[in-house]
């Protein structure tokens, strides 16, 4: 990876938090970029409305890593309100910042804990996040 990375985004690529699946997980998401061919899926587990781990798996760029590493430690302890608030922005500030090129990276680790969550909600109410679309990319940049 190039030296337009900060610290903290070589830091969670090299040494990712929470990789792996949580056996029997509450919300499961999975989303995917078809062009850049990123690939992340994540796993939370849910006590009284409160995420006590998540994990994930992703098959893509070292950024795509780093940013499932993050939200994966960003969610860990909030409520489920509370994860709904973290942004790809959010991600992006937690990591000191992220290229340009690879700002799609954050919003795909958003769109898997929001899809995570959808699927949690659809198990425990029936009824999954309103208006919840995983964003979808043409093209980079």
């Amino acid at each position: 990876m190039p030296g337009n990375y900060s610290e903290k985004v070589m830091e969670h690529f090299k040494n990712p938090r929470n990789v792996g699946e949580i056996p029997n997980p509450d919300g499961t998401g999975h989303v995917g970029n078809p062009v850049c061919g990123d690939i992340m899926e994540m796993y939370i587990k849910v006590k009284d409305n409160v995420i006590v781990d998540a994990k994930f798996k992703t098959f893509g760029c070292g950024a795509a890593i780093a940013t499932s590493s993050m939200v994966t430690e960003l969610v860990k302890g909030k409520t489920i309100d509370e994860a709904l608030k973290i942004s790809n922005q959010t991600v992006i500030d937690a990591l000191d910042g992220l290229p340009p090129v690879k700002r799609h990276c954050s919003v795909l680790a958003e769109d898997a804990l929001k899809s995570a969550i959808d699927d949690y909600l659809k198990k425990s109410t029936g009824q999954g996040l309103p208006g919840f679309k995983p964003h979808t990319e043409e093209h980079h940049g």
